[in-house]
Parts: C-alpha cells; structure tokens; sequence
C-alpha cells in the first residue's frame, strides 16, 4: 500500500476559524482579561464617540453572532464604507473577513484580514486573534509558508502560546514535509491540555508514518483504541497505519474483532475490509486465507445490499478470489463487472482467467470485446489475443495480433521475439 494513500485514508485535517469576533468591545467595554496581556504591540484607543455608528456596527455583529450571514455582510460593509471611525473600521472588517473565510473564500478573507492589520486600529484582541486567523485562512489557501510566517509574528509580538497554535504549527509543518518538527510541534500541543483534539492525532500518526516511522504511529493508535475500541473511524485508521507498518497481526486480529462485533456495516467498511485483507495477502505467505477473508466480507456486503453493484466493486470482488487461488468464483465476479464498466480493462482480465484455464476460445472473445471497447494497455491486449490465437493453432491471427502489439512501446519487444518464433514455425 502506497504511503500516499496511508495518510489520505485518515488525514483530514481542514483549518477552522479557531478565534471568535472580538466585535462586542464595541459597544461596551469587555470586563474580560485580555488574551494577550504581554503583547509587544501598543494597543490604540478607540476613535468610536459616535452613538449612531456605535449601534450600526453592533447591529452588524449582532447579525453576525445570530448566524444570518447575508444581513450581517449588509450592516458590516456598511459601517466600513460610511464610518469615520478607524475602530469601527477594523471592527467591521474583522466582521467581513470571517465571514469570507467560513463561505471559504480564503484568498478573499487573506485580503481582508490583511486590510484591518494594516489599518491597526482595534485592540488587542481583535487584532492578534485576526493575526491568527489569517494563519488559518492562509492555511485554507495551501500558503503554507505564508502561514509559517504569520504565526511566528503573532507568537512574537502577541506573546502567547497555546494548544491550538502548537496543533497548527504541526499541521504547516507535516504540509511542508518537516516531519520531525511537526511531531515535535503536536506534542507540545498535547502537552498543554487534557482535551486534545482527535484531528491533532491524525497530523502525528500521518508524520509518524512519513518519516518511516510507523510503529510510532501505531503505538499511537493503540492508545486511542483502548480508550475508544468501537469508534470506526478509528479502526479504519488503524488497519491502514498497522498495514503500513507491517503489523499485520494487529491488522488482522482488528479485522477479525470489528466483523465478529458486527461493526462492519456501510459499504465503506466493507470495501476497507477487503482491501486491507487483500493487501496482507498481497504481502504475506497468507494469500488463500486472507484473500478468501476478503472475498468473503465484500460478498456479504453485496449480497446485503450494503455494497453497491458496481464495476469496481466487483472487480475487488474478483481480484480478492483471485489472490485467494479462486479463479472459478474470480471470472463470475469479473463477469458481473466487465457490463458496468466504462472501458474493456476487465474484459481483458476475464481473458487473462480463461487462458490461464485454456478456454483459449472464451478467452479470444473476452480480449477482442476488450479492445473493441479500448484498453488501458492496448499493447498487452494484443500481446494476450496474440498468445490465444497460438493456441488456438491460428497462426496467421497470432501474427497479425502480434504486429499490432509490436506498434506499442510498451509491449514492442516481446511482440517482436514472439514474432521471430511465429515466423520461424511457418
């Protein structure tokens, strides 16, 4: 199983606004601490005196706070384009830059947090919690060195350090391949709070396991199952990471423990089921036991309806009895696929069944369907239809066959001895 894969299956880590409008302070004074009470910057006093801008703008984050978006845009925009306030000002595109960042529009929400930081207008709060969404927003725009910068101006002159930093120090850090750091940057944020969040771990295990470290990964895993052992889309994580780090009897035994606990029951459990079967039995001496396993589950979830009929998921089916030694059950599987699908590459593999069972006849038929319906690896088709025609004794058919493969790169050089030994026999 390819590592690319591996951190795609339980890596899902999207960036949230993890900051809230500080917009209440004008109205009235916040009698809260403040968030940054060792900040280097010089807070502004506020230039707010007007009555009736005060109440515009409160009406605007009000409307922003109640969730309705459209009015809340309306009223802020307003009070940006018609205040003389440049704290009112700020505010508002405080207001206007999270709501462009939770439409997910972040190149428009970067802009607009950049505007009310160069203003500098707001308090504290205001402005080093912006700061630290702009990291975020940058982080939705894939500026991953964009957000390293910013965070490190918001840790250097808002002089605070929190779990929520750390988490999305790791995460710029694992998206820029600094796998070491961003493990580093995880623990610390672990460390300073007794409720971390789950998505915290997919960025640890994801870096664990792209830095070659996978048992690290696991042992991971291991913990979070003990506390949680019926949570599935933990289980779907750990048979992947134990997989990758070839701990297939944990793999196996969880395979075993979720089926017998009857937690296998959409069709994304099956599928990851039979995959993870078919991929130990792929790379281990295991492949009749563990390919029948996962034949055996995905065919449950057919037949249960959980599974959809599909093309490729017939063609799972039968590369599951294919691996497992079952080419009769194979070919029926494949036979079911090879009417929903788009292109003939499963009609290519039913020939491939039937001429391994010298069905040459069958076999002919199925390839030339393929390649009538086109073929991922043209070459091999007629490299395949070539070999069937020998033996079916045709000569003439297999050379004909075998110059057309000789046409692809791919398969050039076999076509080309093939043809030498037709040739020769004529």
């Amino acid at each position: 199983m390819k590592k690319g894969r591996l951190i795609q299956s339980f890596l899902c880590v999207g960036v949230t606004l993890l900051l809230a409008v500080n917009g209440a302070a004008a109205a009235s004074k916040q009698d809260d601490k403040s968030h940054y009470p060792n900040a280097t910057r010089t807070e502004p006093k506020t230039d707010l005196k007007s009555p009736s801008e005060q109440k515009a703008l409160q009406d605007g984050l009000n409307a922003l706070n109640a969730g309705d978006d459209a009015k809340a845009q309306e009223l802020l925009q307003k009070a940006l384009d018609s205040s003389k306030s440049k704290y009112a000002q700020g505010i508002a595109l405080e207001g206007l830059a999270n709501l462009k960042f939770n439409a997910g529009d972040y190149k428009a929400s970067i802009e607009t947090y950049k505007k009310l930081l160069d203003l500098n207008s707001v308090p504290n709060d205001a402005y080093f919690d912006s700061m630290f969404n702009l990291v975020n927003a940058y982080m939705g725009d894939e500026q991953y060195q964009a957000a390293a910068d910013e965070l490190k101006v918001w840790r250097d002159q808002g002089k605070r350090e929190t779990p929520d930093s750390y988490a999305i120090e790791g995460n710029i850090d694992y998206r820029m391949k600094k796998y070491p750091e961003a493990i580093a940057a995880i623990k610390k944020a672990q460390s300073m709070t007794d409720k971390p969040k789950d998505s915290w771990n997919s960025i640890l295990m994801a870096s664990y396991a792209e830095s070659g470290q996978g048992s690290q990964a696991s042992g991971v895993l291991d913990q979070e199952l003990a506390k949680d052992p019926n949570n599935k889309k933990l289980i779907q994580n750990a048979l992947v990471v134990y997989a990758q780090a070839n701990e297939t009897d944990k793999a196996l035994a969880l395979l075993d423990r979720e089926h017998s606990q009857g937690l296998v029951t959409d069709e994304n459990d099956y599928l990851n089921a039979a995959r993870i079967y078919a991929n130990i039995a792929q790379n281990t001496d295991t492949g009749a036991t563990n390919g029948l396993k996962g034949a055996n589950v995905l065919q449950e979830g057919l037949s249960k309806g959980a599974v959809k009929a599909t093309a490729d998921n017939y063609k799972l089916l039968g590369d599951s009895f294919m691996i497992a030694g079952e080419n009769d059950k194979a070919l029926e599987a494949y036979n079911k696929a090879a009417p929903l699908a788009t292109n003939g590459d499963i009609d290519y593999r039913r020939a491939q069944v039937m001429g391994a069972a010298q069905d040459f006849a069958g076999a002919k038929v199925a390839v030339q369907k393929a390649i009538s319906r086109g073929v991922t690896h043209k070459g091999k088709a007629y490299l395949l239809l070539g070999k069937l025609d020998l033996g079916l004794k045709d000569n003439a058919g297999a050379r004909a066959a075998f110059e057309q493969a000789q046409q692809d790169p791919e398969t050039q050089s076999e076509a080309a001895d093939q043809l030498k030994k037709v040739r020769g026999a004529k």
